[in-house]
């Protein structure tokens, strides 16, 4: 299909390429938008946002700052023209007088990247910009509303429907494992031999979600553990020579990592549904699971103990204080300071566990004193505690979870 596929790009790129307009290697790029903006045909629209894109892949930072800059300026909304549109909507409501409104509420610059979407490769490459935007967004907030408006048009574009959920084993092309090694975010992949040790054992399994524009390029994978009960340490998971068992020996599928892959998707949620999947798939196909967990680094801890004061002390244990960390420290609109704890909460989990020693990692000891946690995904459960959480951020959590954390409150 790699093969079918680039066969495909090569002809539809050579058959645009003869319609290049002579004046166009002189034009500069908003020139070039402008003109594809106002493009009638199929083929001059696709050579123009094929020579906009290689125009930007060749930019400096200062010249793409520049032309975001023209995309928040010259293809903005006008907001006059909006109230009246509103105005006539409201009162006269029409399917054309609503056509009208909602024209006159998008900016060009969203009709500008859907054009520059339509040529192959696009969507990685458009992907790409906003890793861009991003990162210069930090220096020149004026530019932050062009964000929401590749936030809103990613929001489709890669929406659950058009997600692929894909097995990644030891006998996947070597360019995904590749992007495997890369991508891990949570527990470094050391080497090709560390990687085979995820992949490679009967008890093991990795799956991520791809997308058919970018079907070499993982937008997020979790790595799974098949175990006998909950484990408490990540070392136990990661061991070199430790004895894999059978898959349908475990009780236990444990999501030890989740990595998301692609800086320029950031704030489309995908970890949601992956969970979720992979649950029902592994439910399905390994009747023997019984129990779907976590082991969760978190993150904040160290930090927020180090601002809170609080101190490990004989009565108040590490791991306690993590309990007490996860349940009660909270940001001002109510939710968990600790930002796996939101991911892992929202999407229906509860605080199982808390473990000491758990992760003797320097990153684990840096972050959390090597304390880990491990959230349980009660499938009967998870939409009650969803809706709990959001509604009335209410943490999901065990007594034995609960009464670590009211150590902590009595010591204090």
């Amino acid at each position: 299909m790699s093969f079918f596929g680039d066969l495909v790009s090569t002809v539809f790129e050579r058959r645009y390429s003869r319609a290049v307009p002579s004046d166009a290697a002189g034009r500069t790029i908003t020139e070039l938008a402008q003109d594809l903006l106002g493009a009638k045909g199929e083929v001059s629209g696709s050579t123009l946002a094929r020579l906009i894109l290689d125009q930007y892949a060749a930019m400096e930072a200062q010249e793409k700052n520049a032309f975001f800059m023209f995309m928040l300026q010259e293809l903005e909304i006008d907001p006059v023209d909006v109230v009246e549109k509103l105005k006539t909507y409201k009162e006269a409501p029409s399917k054309r007088s609503y056509r009208e409104y909602a024209a006159a509420s998008e900016p060009k610059r969203q009709e500008l990247l859907r054009r520059l979407n339509q040529v192959p490769g696009a969507t990685g490459l458009l992907v790409s910009m906003r890793k861009d935007l991003l990162r210069m967004m930090r220096d020149n907030r004026e530019i932050e509303p062009l964000d929401v408006d590749f936030q809103h048009l990613f929001a489709s574009w890669f929406n659950r429907g058009f997600l692929v959920l894909r097995p990644i084993n030891w006998s996947s092309p070597a360019e995904i494992l590749e992007k495997i090694i890369a991508y891990e975010a949570v527990h470094a992949i050391d080497s090709w031999d560390d990687l085979r040790r995820r992949l490679q054992p009967k008890d093991r399994r990795c799956f991520g979600f791809f997308h058919p524009a970018m079907p070499d390029e993982p937008l997020i994978f979790v790595e799974v553990a098949l175990t006998k009960g909950i484990p408490n340490a990540i070392q136990s998971l990661l061991a070199d020579m430790r004895d894999p068992i059978e898959a349908d020996q475990a009780d236990t599928a444990v999501f030890y990592s989740i990595s998301n892959c692609q800086a320029g998707l950031a704030g489309i949620s995908f970890g949601n549904s992956l969970i979720k999947q992979v649950a029902a798939d592994l439910s399905r196909d390994l009747p023997s699971l019984k129990t779907f967990v976590t082991l969760s680094p978190i993150p904040g801890l160290n930090g927020w103990l180090d601002q809170s004061g609080l101190a490990v002390t004989q009565d108040t244990p590490e791991h306690a204080l993590a309990a007490h960390y996860l349940l009660e420290a909270k940001l001002p609109n109510g939710l968990p300071v600790d930002p796996v704890a939101r991911f892992h909460l929202g999407n229906g989990a509860a605080v199982h566990a808390v473990h000491a020693k758990a992760d003797l990692s320097d990153n684990g000891l840096r972050q959390s004193g090597g304390v880990m946690v491990n959230y349980l995904y009660d499938l009967s459960q998870i939409t009650t505690n969803h809706e709990q959480f959001v509604t009335e951020k209410t943490v999901a959590a065990s007594a034995e979870v609960r009464t670590l954390s009211a150590t902590v409150s009595s010591a204090n």
